[in-house]
């Protein structure tokens, strides 16, 4: 990117990018997802890994949503609901947000329904946004944090040559919230090669 243009003249959300894939269709939330919403981020097995505030009933989905869609608005963090091509009722949700215009960074996160977990989904929805990130969105680095104990997402992101990043995690040693967080990054000449 030349030296004279910011990440942050290149980030434009809207229209908002719908993604594609073999299986899946990526688009943007709705305030129609909020039951499907509620039950992500409240089901145990969803946040197994994840340290958030849980839901206490759906107005608290609707607010979610309706925080990330302001991001979306404001261009400051994206974020996709998977679901399948021949059903529209959320799946899942896959975003890049915690922009750095600084860094030209984003962190990745996802998550996925337990019934649809191990079927390959959310490795199929990655790589349109991991594209998304490093073309459209003109990101150097994408970043994503797991769980040390989250075998699946730490699996999904070496797949896809993300690689650790001991560096950043040693600025957060002796963080209580950090401490069994594992921190990968993916550069964009490592994503093309």
């Amino acid at each position: 990117m030349p030296a004279n243009i910011s990440l942050m003249n290149v980030l434009n959300f809207t229209p908002f990018s719908i993604l594609k894939t073999g299986r899946l269709l990526l688009r943007e939330p709705s305030l129609d997802d909020r039951n499907e919403t509620y039950f992500m981020r409240s089901d145990e097995r969803v946040n197994k890994y994840v340290d958030r505030p849980r839901p206490a009933n759906v107005a608290d989905a609707e607010q979610f949503i309706q925080k990330l869609k302001d991001g979306i608005s404001k261009n400051e963090s994206i974020a996709w609901v998977i679901s399948l091509k021949n059903d529209p009722k959320l799946i899942g949700s896959i975003c890049l947000w915690n922009i750095s215009e600084e860094n030209s960074t984003a962190e990745i996160g996802f998550e996925l329904h337990p019934d649809h977990q191990g079927k390959g989904i959310m490795q199929e929805a990655l790589l349109p946004v991991l594209h998304y990130g490093f073309n459209s969105m003109q990101l150097k680095i994408i970043e994503g944090w797991a769980h040390e104990r989250n075998t699946a997402s730490i699996k999904l992101m070496e797949k896809n040559n993300f690689v650790r990043d001991h560096e950043t995690e040693s600025k957060f040693a002796g963080e209580d919230y950090f401490k069994n967080m594992q921190i990968f990054a993916l550069s964009r000449s490592s994503w093309n090669k």
